[in-house]
């Protein structure tokens, strides 16, 4: 058997960790041959500490024969100590009638934080995921505060956009998720992200030609997508939780895949005409554990880029929301 990984989970007692822990100890997210070492980091308050007591009571009880071992902590240099993913889950929710600049700063404290202990006490080839709101800002901060660490260990989801993009377009097509390929996600993880319906197939065939309908294209389908997260607020009064796990399972699957192609929010470099400094998500192929190179060269079209240069002008605006916490 090989021996085992260390990973870290932030926020690991709420409804996503919930969700996400027993896919990881399961083997869902590194292999059926890849044993664990799960590192749960929480706040130090008494009765989030008793409850995620309770959650590894429940790991123990399902007998994982992956998982090698639980650390709980309130303490950010156990939780990430020699930790090989660090899967920052964890961040303050948007309260009523607090601006997104106050949210930006309230986690930029936190994600500063988390970035510069990673640097310091994360394992030798220490990569991480960040899944906490403003997700794509999070990381471009934690990325900041690394010297060890080069930004492309840094990355945060958009597959959850991706997988509700692919969902919604095999539901008008009348076909199975796994027929529609190639649905990159451009930009931020909010309601501006583009999904690039003009790079993807269903069966072979282009988007466009099998769902010969540019206005819904363009329109509910865009919409759909980027307002999904409102919607299942609406309807079930709480945030995505088991989507969310699902999605950074497939995130961190894809990344240890050599030759996944996916869609990931890494630092743009000026690529599609995005700010060179933001993390957008971007189209990667997996090049390795936990590398990956951006596919470039992809062909847009005048919609595709105007709905880019949006989601980029988020993004520049987000990163001066916080410039005085980068570097």
């Amino acid at each position: 058997m090989k021996s085992p990984i260390k990973v870290a989970v932030t926020g690991a007692a709420g409804q996503i960790g919930y969700a996400l822990l027993p896919r990881i100890a399961s083997g869902a997210m590194f292999g059926p041959d890849q044993p664990v070492i799960l590192q749960l980091l929480e706040v130090p308050v008494e009765k989030v500490m008793k409850a995620l007591e309770g959650v590894a009571m429940e790991l123990d009880d399902c007998a994982f024969p992956l998982l090698q071992g639980i650390v709980l902590t309130d303490d950010p240099k156990v939780g990430f100590g020699d930790a090989n993913w660090s899967l920052l889950v964890g961040a303050k929710p948007r309260g009523p009638g607090m601006e997104r600049a106050d949210l930006l700063k309230d986690n930029g404290k936190i994600f500063t934080a988390q970035g510069k202990i990673i640097d310091e006490v994360g394992a030798e080839n220490a990569r991480v995921a960040v899944v906490g709101n403003p997700a794509n800002t999070n990381c471009m901060i934690a990325a900041s505060k690394a010297r060890r660490l080069t930004p492309d260990r840094f990355t945060a989801m958009v597959r959850l956009d991706q997988n509700r993009a692919r969902t919604q377009l095999a539901k008008k097509a009348g076909v199975q998720t796994t027929d529609v390929k190639d649905i990159f996600i451009f930009g931020n993880h909010s309601p501006t992200m583009f999904p690039a319906f003009g790079l993807a197939t269903i069966s072979g065939k282009p988007v466009v030609e099998v769902i010969n309908d540019d206005a819904w294209l363009q329109g509910p389908f865009c919409e759909t997508v980027g307002k999904r997260g409102a919607a299942i607020i609406a309807a079930r009064g709480a945030s995505s939780a088991a989507s969310a796990a699902s999605s950074l399972v497939d995130h961190v699957r894809d990344l240890t895949t050599v030759g996944a192609v996916h869609s990931v929010a890494v630092k743009s470099n000026g690529l599609y005409g995005f700010d060179p400094e933001v993390w957008a998500g971007l189209p990667v192929k997996t090049t390795g554990h936990g590398e990956y190179e951006v596919l470039t060269g992809l062909e847009l079209d005048a919609f595709a880029k105007s709905k880019i240069e949006a989601t980029n002008k988020e993004l520049s605006d987000e990163r001066a929301m916080v410039a005085d916490m980068l570097g």
